[in-house]
């Protein structure tokens, strides 16, 4: 298995421990969950059953009844239950007639929100099954879902039955890249890492996407492929990606829509007047949400206040797909290797880069020799007044050694070469931030780019550190 090492470790630990453990495992569809869970248990799980997505409380008893069947090896499917406290029971005898006592019993619950959600009275059949039988006979119970945030609010931060039961959580996150780089390895697929880099660009680190990619085809050929073809998967999954996640999903997907059209990010304000969306229509819990689930981030910019804000889009196949696949008419095909040489490109593209160095930011740390000091990262924003100029700062980490990292982030298909323009921009940034923020802390500037900095006059005594993309790696 690729990575997951700490969530091996979690699973590990609780099926050696000596109590009956109630484990969570949460995070985005198509992160790996079920895949995590399925291989680890691998010939362990005496009862698996998974939620129908859209299903009636009906639909999903039915389906309950065939597990059951399944389980058993039956000839007829029993009469299904008639509501899930039955259902438990149910379970809860069939786990009490194994024979093998010794043998830790292990129930697998996935897409338990798919089963929970509406007016279904299946967290109460949960609870009871968990409270008055499984937390005392040495049981593990593993219970999943996409939907990160439901997960978190009904089980994690349940106040009723289940409050404070939840033993171990997996909050299960997409490969990094040099997971991503792992992955591609196992698969006999040889990239060098400005190949690798352009794929995570457009998918992010999500197994399930990356397992679309063919070898023996670029990046570029991949793209064309998995994106921009009618067949390919990517061209239709941003629908499916919100919908089952997110009930009224039209709503959440105005949002993202909405942050998908700026790069410095949005205030609450700004989201509502572009959405439509008023002040009181649950937009407080629908950033929350989608925050969670980890298609947005929240930051205070450098020297500002909660009020202040901003909300960014930074799940990197939302943002390919909003500024390249969804206005393509469906039956269309569009040419990659076209789109990536216009100005569109190259502005999402260092945006891209950009949201991949936050995600990247330890990495980042460990490159600078700072792995070890405490730091905030923000990015800054000073809008132009009668007294200063206006400028944008992609990245600041603010360490405390007393120094701030003022990163320029910047992506390019070869060695970067500094002109004179570039130089003096760097220098007013740098004097401007100085001067709005009044710190007294040194500021170093750091290039981080693809393939590193060519030294010539414009950059010597003035860029402090240079990364190239191997750092992120």
């Amino acid at each position: 298995m690729i990575g997951r090492k700490k969530e091996l470790e979690i699973l590990t630990s609780a099926y050696s421990s000596k109590k009956a453990e109630l484990i969570a495992v949460f995070g985005r569809r198509r992160v790996g969950k079920t895949y995590l869970v399925g291989s680890f248990f691998e010939g362990k799980i005496d009862f698996e059953l998974t939620g129908l997505k859209d299903g009636t409380k009906q639909q999903q008893l039915r389906n309950f009844a065939y597990s059951l069947k399944d389980v058993q090896k039956l000839e007829t499917l029993p009469t299904p239950p008639i509501d899930w406290l039955e259902a438990f029971h149910q379970l809860k005898t069939y786990l009490e007639s194994l024979e093998n006592t010794e043998k830790r019993k292990v129930v697998f619950i996935d897409e338990l929100p798919w089963m929970a959600g509406g007016k279904s009275d299946f967290l109460t059949g949960f609870s009871y099954f968990w409270n008055s039988y499984a937390a005392k006979a040495n049981i593990i119970v593993v219970i999943c879902g996409s939907a990160t945030a439901w997960m978190i609010q009904k089980i994690i931060n349940d106040k009723g039955g289940l409050h404070n039961r939840v033993t171990r959580r997996i909050h299960l996150q997409a490969f990094t890249l040099a997971e991503t780089e792992a992955y591609f390895q196992e698969k006999h697929i040889a990239f060098d890492r400005y190949q690798s880099l352009l794929l995570y660009m457009t998918m992010g680190g999500i197994p399930h996407y990356l397992d679309q990619v063919e070898g023996g085809k670029s990046a570029i050929q991949n793209i064309d492929d998995i994106c921009f073809q009618p067949q390919g998967l990517l061209r239709t999954e941003f629908d499916n990606l919100y919908s089952a996640l997110f009930s009224n999903s039209d709503r959440y997907e105005s949002i993202v829509s909405a942050l998908s059209s700026t790069w410095k990010g949005m205030s609450r304000a700004e989201i509502i007047t572009k959405t439509k969306i008023s002040d009181g229509g649950g937009l407080t819990m629908m950033l929350q949400e989608l925050e969670q689930s980890g298609f947005i981030s929240s930051y205070i910019p450098f020297g500002k206040k909660k009020k202040d804000t901003l909300f960014r889009l930074t799940d990197c196949y939302s943002l390919f797909y909003l500024k390249f696949i969804r206005d393509i008419p469906l039956k269309e095909t569009i040419s990659w290797q076209s789109l990536s040489k216009t100005q569109t490109w190259i502005t999402w593209s260092g945006y891209a880069f950009e949201n991949i160095c936050f995600h990247h930011i330890d990495n980042i740390k460990a490159a600078l020799g700072i792995a070890g000091v405490h730091t905030n990262q923000y990015s800054f924003l000073a809008k132009t007044t009668d007294e200063i100029e206006g400028t944008q700062i992609d990245l600041l980490i603010d360490r405390q050694d007393s120094v701030i990292s003022l990163c320029e982030v910047k992506f390019y298909n070869d060695e970067l070469v500094l002109t004179k323009e570039d130089a003096d921009n760097l220098r007013r940034k740098k004097s401007i931030f100085r001067h709005v923020t009044g710190t007294k802390k040194q500021i170093f500037i750091v290039l981080i780019t693809t393939f590193g900095l060519i030294k010539n006059k414009h950059s010597l005594g003035l860029v402090d550190n240079v990364l190239d993309m191997n750092a992120l790696f």
